[in-house]
């Protein structure tokens, strides 16, 4: 996502990224009885689908990242490593309703994963939802309170809600 310290880096620490061989053990499972590729996986390996979107991602091409990983997405319904990079190329697509469900099928999986509730709290707030985006900015800011883009992004939401409520309630300037 393209909030947060540097463009096309997340907010999670160096040693919080999955390297290739975690995330293949960890939750992603080649499919089989494919030709190989160039690289000796079967082609339309679902960890080689994942692997070439957060590479077209990291190039600065979401939509067509977006592309590779809703294929690894429906191999592997239940990899959150694949559902956070989809969630993260939906968003800087500019699919944020996408990118909302993505992150949310990730919170309700995991509560406690303060990236998954800082970007649906983004995606939120992108598609008109501040009330909801604020709920969860508040959680992973809570979680991470050392990350200011977390705070930063909290604090705007806020401002927007403030004014909001001024307007509505005739006090605003």
């Amino acid at each position: 996502m393209s909030e947060g310290p540097e463009p096309g880096r997340d907010s999670r620490p160096e040693d919080a990224h999955s390297s290739e061989d975690a995330a293949r053990s960890a939750d992603i499972h080649p499919e089989r009885g494919r030709a190989d590729g160039p690289d000796g996986r079967p082609e339309g390996d679902t960890y080689a689908l994942y692997r070439r979107g957060l590479d077209m991602l990291t190039r600065g091409s979401p939509a067509a990242a977006v592309q590779l990983l809703e294929r690894a997405a429906e191999a592997e319904p239940l990899s959150r490593s694949i559902l956070e990079a989809l969630a993260r190329a939906q968003f800087d697509a500019g699919s944020y309703a996408d990118a909302a469900g993505s992150f949310r099928r990730i919170v309700e999986a995991s509560p406690s994963d303060d990236y998954a509730q800082f970007g649906l709290g983004l995606s939120l707030a992108r598609t008109g939802d501040p009330g909801a985006a604020a709920e969860h900015l508040a959680l992973a800011a809570a979680m991470r309170p050392n990350l200011r883009h977390y705070t930063d992004a909290l604090r705007s939401v806020r401002a927007t809600l403030s004014a909001r409520s001024e307007l509505r309630d005739g006090t605003g300037s």
